[in-house]
């Protein structure tokens, strides 16, 4: 059997060569601003966990009251009979948070784009797609290519004059159905997407909005994601996203109309043939939407620390790419020299890592530093002390 994978050691030592692959640490411990990885304490730099829910003592609760009522697991497929009262009472209480006819949860948010973009679209339609979507965007549209005959477009990073061409090309061409989908906060860079300029786009032409609110919600819109930050909760047709980053919990979600909903979950196969989520996860979730309603001054604090954090590092000379929110990357480049920036940072408590080709593009290799809620001013001047000392170091700086 060895000998038959054989040719995959040999890919994974190329690319290590390369500087191309992930070293797996254990975190020892719950995630929080201060860890315990592989033996030694650091600051937290490498976690979704913006609002530092992930160990907040009223999600442990509700987890374990909804253990002890609804016992560990759910026992089957969503569609079968997994679905849970409290999964439902999950659905209503997204609706509610996102302010549409109604919501749904997913296993994750990458099984909603991978399980929902391929079925809306098929032969005559077109889904038109900013060049930087997470690859679980990426890989729905492939499968609706494929599977389902349907055409795809692609525009340049956030260029609304190329999305206005693309648009502009399907009417011409006649396509039937055209969407057009973006992520909300791009995870790698930490800009935003013109999510008023393209809805208003989509409604010129005629198109679907689709959005990835990912690494939006908890963050934008005093929480509650991209559609509140820019006015726009009205307009977007279909937004999808995820409790496992600022809301400390676990699945994926979609919000929308009814109509939507119900279409979802009757087609979506990585919802059909896959088992519900545990029902304390359903129970955690509701819990994590009721905190950030009821505490906003965790986003506050959140943004209060990062543009102190992105602030100072740039007056270092750091390279902090085109971040406008919690996700402030250290541009470094070459992907060996990156490697190294996280080991040095690691060694001196700071857990950081490198984000590499094929998660970004060759040349363009960064440590993603993402602000956690919970993390100090102090924390904070810890990590720039580290920096300044290592980009010089390094020659980054």
């Amino acid at each position: 059997m060895a000998e038959k994978t054989e040719y995959l050691r040999e890919k994974y030592e190329e690319m290590k060569e390369q500087g191309l692959t992930w070293t797996i640490r254990n975190l020892e411990g719950p995630s929080q601003p201060h860890v315990t990885v592989d033996g030694k304490e650091c600051i937290m730099l490498a976690s979704n966990n913006y609002l530092d829910l992930a160990n907040h003592p009223r999600l442990r609760e509700a987890g374990k009251k909804a253990i002890e009522e609804y016992g560990a697991g759910a026992g089957s497929d969503w569609s079968i009979a997994g679905t849970m009262d409290i999964h439902e009472e999950l659905w209503d209480r997204i609706a509610e948070f996102k302010k549409t006819e109604a919501g749904m949860t997913y296993q994750t948010g990458f099984a909603v784009n991978a399980g929902l973009v391929p079925q809306l679209v098929g032969k005559g339609d077109v889904l038109i797609s900013d060049e930087l979507n997470h690859g679980s965007i990426i890989d729905g549209i492939m499968i609706a290519q494929r599977m389902y005959k349907a055409d795809k477009m692609v525009y340049s990073h956030s260029d609304m004059g190329e999305l206005e061409k693309c648009l502009k090309k399907a009417e011409e061409e006649g396509y039937d159905k055209k969407v057009v989908l973006t992520d909300g906060v791009f995870s790698m860079d930490g800009d935003i997407a013109k999510m008023d300029e393209i809805q208003e786009l989509a409604n010129e032409y005629g198109a679907l909005t689709y959005v990835d609110d990912a690494h939006g919600e908890g963050v934008l819109g005093g929480g509650h994601g991209i559609a509140k930050e820019f006015d726009v909760e009205d307009d977007i047709d279909i937004q999808m996203g995820t409790f496992s980053k600022a809301f400390g919990g676990f699945g994926g979600m979609l919000a929308g109309t009814e109509g939507l909903i119900k279409f979802a979950y009757n087609t979506s196969r990585s919802w059909l043939l896959s088992a519900a989520f545990p029902p304390h996860v359903a129970a955690i979730n509701i819990e994590a939407l009721d905190i950030v309603e009821e505490e906003d001054d965790r986003v506050k604090k959140l943004w209060d620390l990062t543009e102190y954090f992105k602030g100072e590092l740039e007056s270092m000379g750091f390279d902090t790419g085109f971040s406008e929110t919690p996700i402030v990357p250290t541009m470094v480049g070459d992907s060996k020299k990156c490697q190294k920036l996280a080991n040095r940072l690691y060694d001196e408590g700071i857990f950081g890592l490198a984000i590499v080709y094929p998660m970004v593009a060759k040349g363009q290799a960064r440590i993603r530093n993402q602000i956690n809620a919970g993390l100090t001013k102090d924390d904070l001047n810890e990590v720039l002390r580290v920096y300044e000392k290592l980009g010089k170091e390094l020659d980054l700086i």
